[in-house]
C-alpha cells in the first residue's frame, strides 16, 4: 500500500454509463516524460501529467537528485533538465529513492541509475518489494552494472562503474519495462545496445527518446541505440491513459443501451489490445478525430453497450493488453458463453497475482471461473452481490467497481487506496458518468 489510510468502495447495482469524459494522463508516458526531461538540456513543459502517486514518486526522485521541477498546474510541469553538457549530471550524493508501488519506475530507474557516478538505493512498498527485478538486473549486469538485490527483489543497491558496455540482448519476455531499462542504460554505454523481444511490447520509450532528440533504430520487437547521445528539452502533451479508459470501455460495453465518449485517448498500436479484444467480443467501439500528441497517436473513443460473446484470447494479444486484463475478466463474466485467456502468465507478477485475484473475486460473485497457470477460463453468467478483496491492486479494485453495473446486488470492494497510484479521482469521475459508487473508510 502506498497509503496508510484504509479505503473501501461500495457500489450499487445497475445503472449505466453515459456522457463525455477524459480520464487522467497516461501513466507510462508520464514516467518517461519526467525521466527524459530531467536528463535533457534546457527546460521542458509537460502537459497532462498524471499526478498519481506512482508518477509523483518518479518526480520526487529526480528532485532529490538536483532537478528543479515546477508544478505550474494540476497536471502541468516545467522540468529544468540538468543535461547541459553531459548525461551524468544528476547530483552525486548517496541517494535512497522510494519508488512506491511502481514497477515501471523501479525497473526504468535501474537502467538510468546504472550509468551514474554515485551509488543509489531503490526501495518500494511491500507489493513492489515482492516483484521480480532479476529480469532487468541480469541484462544490466551483462552490460557491466553493479546491482545488489534481495534475492532478485527490492531493495536494490546500484553502485557506479567506470563504463557500461553495449550488448545485444534477446529478452525471454515481451516487456516494455525490461526493454526500456536496457535502452536507457544504453545511453550511458559504449557502443551499440540492442534489445529484441518474442512479441512487440509498448514502444513509448522509443517514441519519447526521439522526441528528446535521441537517434534510435526501432521496429516492432527490436530496438537499437548508440551510447553517448545528449537529450534536448521538448514539450510533451500526455494523452489520456488507455489503461484507465479500459474500465469505462468495459463498463459501457457490458451494459445494453449505454453510450459513452472518451476524449484524447492514447491509441498507440502497442496498447490497443483492449479495443481489439472487446470488438472481437462484439462491442461497438469507434475511433474518431485521430491526431498526434508528440509522436503518440490519439483519438476520441465512442463505445456503445450491447451483448458480448465469449472468445479465445491468445498470447498474440496479451502484450498489447497486459494491464487491461482485470477489466477484460469482467467483460468475460458478462458475455454469453466461455472466454479462455492463455499466454498471460505475466499477470501473476503484477501488483497482485491478477489471475488469482480476479478469479477469486468472480467466484465470490457467483461466476464460474477457473485459474490456469497462464490465464483463466471464465463462463459468462449472472453477477451476484458480495465482498471483494482487491489485495491492494488498483486495477482489480476498479474492475470490480464496473462489475456492479451488471450485478444483482451491492458490491463492496476492500482495500482500494492504491487506486490513487494510477487514477486519482476515479470514484468521482465514475459517479459523474453514472456508476453508483461511493468511498468509505475501511
Amino acid at each position: 500500500m502506498s497509503s496508510s489510510r484504509r479505503l473501501d468502495y461500495r457500489v450499487r447495482p445497475g445503472g449505466g454509463l453515459s456522457g463525455t469524459l477524459r480520464v487522467p494522463g497516461d501513466k507510462s508516458i508520464s514516467h518517461r516524460a519526467v525521466m527524459l526531461a530531467s536528463l535533457a538540456k534546457g527546460s521542458s513543459y509537460i502537459q497532462g501529467f498524471l499526478a498519481g502517486e506512482d508518477c509523483l514518486c518518479t518526480m520526487r526522485a529526480f528532485q532529490r537528485m538536483g532537478v528543479r521541477i515546477d508544478q505550474v498546474g494540476p497536471t502541468e510541469l516545467r522540468v529544468h533538465g540538468v543535461g547541459q553538457y553531459a548525461l551524468r549530471a544528476l547530483t552525486p550524493q548517496p541517494v535512497e529513492l522510494d519508488m512506491g508501488n511502481s514497477g515501471t519506475a523501479m525497473r526504468l530507474m535501474c537502467g538510468l541509475m546504472a550509468g551514474q557516478t554515485f551509488s543509489t538505493r531503490l526501495i518500494g512498498d511491500a507489493s513492489l518489494s515482492n516483484r521480480p527485478m532479476r529480469r532487468v538486473i541480469d541484462p544490466l549486469t551483462q552490460m557491466g552494472a553493479r546491482i545488489a538485490s534481495q534475492d532478485g527483489k527490492a531493495p536494490l543497491r546500484i553502485d557506479p562503474v567506470l563504463a557500461l558496455q553495449g550488448i545485444d540482448y534477446r529478452s525471454p519476455v515481451a516487456s516494455a519495462q525490461v526493454k526500456s531499462s536496457i535502452l536507457l542504460a544504453g545511453l550511458y554505454a559504449e557502443g551499440i545496445t540492442a534489445v529484441s523481444e518474442p512479441e512487440p511490447s509498448r514502444d513509448h520509450t522509443e517514441r519519447m527518446l526521439r522526441t528528446f532528440g535521441v537517434r534510435i533504430d526501432a521496429q516492432p520487437g527490436r530496438a537499437r541505440i548508440a551510447g553517448g547521445q545528449l537529450l534536448r528539452a521538448a514539450n510533451v502533451k500526455v494523452p489520456a491513459d488507455i489503461s484507465s479508459a479500459a474500465f469505462f470501455l468495459v463498463g459501457t460495453a457490458i451494459t445494453p443501451g449505454a453510450r459513452l465518449r472518451l476524449l484524447e485517448v492514447g491509441v498507440n498500436p502497442t496498447r490497443t489490445g483492449i479495443i481489439q479484444i472487446l470488438q472481437r467480443m462484439g462491442a461497438e467501439i469507434e475511433l474518431e478525430n485521430p491526431r498526434d500528441f508528440g509522436g503518440e497517436p490519439v483519438a476520441d473513443l465512442t463505445v456503445r453497450g450491447g451483448r458480448l460473446r465469449g472468445i479465445e484470447i491468445g498470447r498474440e494479444l496479451v502484450a498489447a493488453a497486459i494491464d487491461e486484463f482485470p477489466a477484460l475478466f469482467i467483460a468475460a463474466a458478462c458475455a454469453d458463453g466461455v472466454t479462455t485467456v492463455s499466454g498471460a502468465e505475466e499477470l501473476r507478477v503484477k501488483e497482485s497475482d491478477r489471475i488469482q485475484s480476479m478469479v477469486d473475486g468472480l467466484s465470490a460473485l457467483g461466476i464460474e471461473a477457473q485459474a490456469r497457470p497462464d490465464g483463466a477460463v471464465i463462463r459468462g453468467g449472472t453477477l451476484g452481490s458480495g465482498e471483494i478483496d482487491s489485495r491492494g491492486d488498483h486495477r482489480v479494485a476498479m474492475s470490480f467497481a464496473m462489475a456492479a453495473l451488471r450485478a444483482q446486488g451491492e458490491i463492496r470492494i476492500r482495500d482500494v487506496a492504491n487506486v490513487n497510484t494510477s487514477f486519482p479521482g476515479f470514484a468521482s469521475l465514475a459517479a459523474q458518468a453514472g456508476l453508483g459508487i461511493r468511498e468509505q473508510a475501511g
